[in-house]
């Protein structure tokens, strides 16, 4: 029986990444953006068989053969409508209109369902002000829980909620936080886990002045209301980008398709399932031995944006050495410094992607590491990396025969809370920019919210450093 995920994609940048990720689904899957399955899982997606040439195409594609069986699980993440079409379990919604209204009318407006859209009839948006989103969640509460029950009763058992949201601006930190909240009361079992992108943390390049006042409030929700999240740093995808694809001026569609590569290889496991790791519950319990350190980091090689010029290629794969890189703090996707000697893993999850994949390669490759000792672990808990095989999806053709992703979960990410905090603090103790927040109903008698939320992250950063420590099972009590 599928397990069933529903996707919720909050805010501008929840929405983007979000798009992004359901294009990447239906090519891996074999879905064309009208919903409908592509017949033969051996064409990619520019239509070509991925092993023949041109000119005996026509030949293959009368041949009478019987149609190769995918043995996938569409289902985890899509559903048929009557007419036998494919569409997402995916919620739509946003404050102002314009980049669910371009998912909508783009390229997959037969994909969504219309009924799963939801923008605010205003549609001012919330002006990067976490308040205002939180207070329009609060508002529009009736019309958002009744598409997310209608999404939860179409599935014949739902394991939990996926949640795509930016932490910088007004809609995914406010609105999100208060949807977190409400998960969380009308769900109690069911897991939540998100994708959430944290902000540039150059002041140069950062567009949002009151960013860190809205970090620091959502945060808190997703420390204290969400089971899992995937952290997407701006800082590090901005970084990869330049330095390992030699891209000089990274595009946001670039690093939003960089985002939407991670997010697929998360799910890979649960989409193409083998022996372990095909339910989220199974994928996230091993990361996560302890409740609050509940922050994940990611890595992916080798990376490659589609139709991007001139980017850097990696020619030849191995498992050791994709299982190497991964590894290598140049290609984590959070800007924290998890070299030996700083901090050490809480545990790591390692999705090796390939179809001719012999398991006794894996077992060298961990030796090597281990030998090596190329990375730190607690030392409390077992030190091992764990590793689950993915099967390449067949619609797909990869320029590499093996590919990894890793999902990590490492002390050093105390450092980028630290950095917020340090933010934070600046701005705070100069009582700059709350006017906009003395407005919203939260904040009109006082700001007691943002002390309660720095001191929440205050102690989830105390947590991380106590991990580093043998006697951390003793902490807190």
């Amino acid at each position: 029986m599928p397990r069933e995920i529903i996707t919720l994609q909050i805010g501008q940048c929840g929405n983007q990444i979000g798009g992004e990720f359901w294009k990447q689904l239906c090519l891996e899957h074999g879905i064309e953006p009208t919903g409908q399955l592509r017949d033969d899982p051996t064409l990619t997606a520019s239509g070509l068989p991925s092993h023949i040439s041109t000119e005996n195409n026509h030949s293959r594609m009368n041949d009478n053969t019987p149609k190769p069986i995918v043995d996938d699980r569409k289902d985890v993440f899509f559903y048929q409508s009557d007419d036998e079409h494919y569409m997402p379990r995916a919620l739509l919604m946003d404050l102002e209109p314009r980049v669910v209204s371009k998912l909508m009318s783009g390229k997959y407006s037969q994909f969504f369902n219309p009924e799963n859209s939801f923008i605010a009839s205003d549609g001012g948006g919330a002006g990067n002000n976490w308040a205002s989103g939180y207070r329009q969640g609060e508002q529009h509460h009736e019309q958002v829980l009744d598409m997310i029950d209608r999404e939860a009763d179409n599935s014949d058992s739902l394991e939990g909620f996926v949640l795509c949201h930016s932490i910088a601006g007004g809609t995914g930190s406010g609105m999100g936080s208060y949807l977190l909240e409400s998960l969380n009361d009308y769900f109690p079992k069911k897991l939540v886990q998100t994708y959430s992108v944290f902000p540039n943390w150059d002041q140069s390049q950062s567009d949002v002045v009151v960013q860190p006042y809205n970090s620091i409030l959502s945060l808190k929700r997703l420390t204290l209301n969400a089971d899992a999240v995937v952290v997407l740093d701006n800082t590090a995808l901005n970084r990869i980008a330049v330095d390992r694809l030699r891209l000089q001026n990274p595009t946001v569609d670039q690093l939003n398709s960089l985002v939407a590569t991670i997010m697929a290889a998360s799910t890979t496991t649960l989409r193409y399932p083998g022996y372990m790791n095909n339910d989220l519950i199974g994928l996230l319990a091993s990361l996560i031995p302890t409740p609050r350190c509940h922050f994940l980091m990611t890595g992916y090689t080798p990376l490659v944006i589609p139709d991007a010029v001139n980017q850097a290629s990696i020619r030849k794969t191995t498992v050791l050495d994709v299982m190497r890189r991964l590894t290598q703090p140049k290609n984590i996707m959070v800007s924290a410094n998890t070299r030996p000697g700083s901090g050490c893993y809480i545990s790591i999850l390692n999705i090796i992607q390939g179809n001719d994949i012999d398991p006794t390669q894996i077992h060298k490759a961990l030796q090597r590491i281990r030998e090596r000792q190329l990375i730190n672990f607690i030392p409390w808990g077992p030190a091992s990396i764990q590793v689950a095989l993915a099967r390449s999806s067949p619609y797909v053709e990869s320029r590499n025969k093996v590919s990894g992703f890793t999902l990590a979960n490492h002390t050093s990410m105390a450092q980028l809370f630290e950095r917020l905090l340090k933010q934070y603090d600046r701005i705070r103790k100069r009582n700059a920019f709350l006017e906009n927040y003395r407005q919203e109903p939260m904040f009109q008698d006082n700001f007691d919210e943002f002390d309660d939320s720095r001191e929440t992250v205050q102690s989830l950063v105390d947590e991380y450093k106590a991990c580093e420590r043998a006697d951390y099972v003793d902490f807190g009590i």
